[in-house]
């Protein structure tokens, strides 16, 4: 397996991934729109405080995720961390250790770029999703909630 930076020509494949994403999200949130867009590809990909990983495979794209560097908030100690998003992997791919190999680089990434804390968010329903996080050695901090008012 090769783990790389996305480029321009993986787009097609990445709107393709994004859309793994939502429709893996959607159980968990049912106000997530139809022909939904999470990300700014393009600017991830271009972006010197971001970096945008890719997993291939034999020449197939088969995962995906990205680490970036963003303000923290003013009463916390660092001044900013790098948050991770958009960890993708194709079905048939998954339990192989895609997804752990690319949050390693990320994380690599990030320490390299002096981050000394990292954040994600993951729906509190998905199980599997917060045990592959705990695994890497996430742990809950806030819990987000929501009340549909109408």
């Amino acid at each position: 397996m090769n783990i790389r930076p996305a480029q321009p020509t993986d787009l097609p494949q990445l709107l393709q991934f994004e859309q793994g994403v939502i429709e893996a999200e959607r159980p968990y949130n049912t106000d997530i729109r139809n022909q939904a867009r999470y990300y700014d590809l393009n600017q991830l990909i271009a972006d010197e405080r971001s970096l945008l990983l890719v997993a291939e495979q034999n020449g197939v794209l088969v995962g995906s995720g990205y680490a970036q560097l963003r303000e923290s908030k003013p009463h916390l100690h660092h001044d900013f961390h790098s948050y991770l998003g958009f960890m993708y992997v194709k079905p048939a791919y998954r339990g192989q250790g895609v997804n752990q190999a690319i949050i390693d680089r990320l994380l690599a990434w990030s320490r390299e770029k002096q981050a000394t804390h990292c954040y994600l968010d993951v729906y509190a329903g998905n199980a599997v999703a917060v045990r592959a996080y705990e695994k890497a050695g996430f742990s809950s901090s806030l819990v987000e909630m929501k009340l549909r008012l109408e």
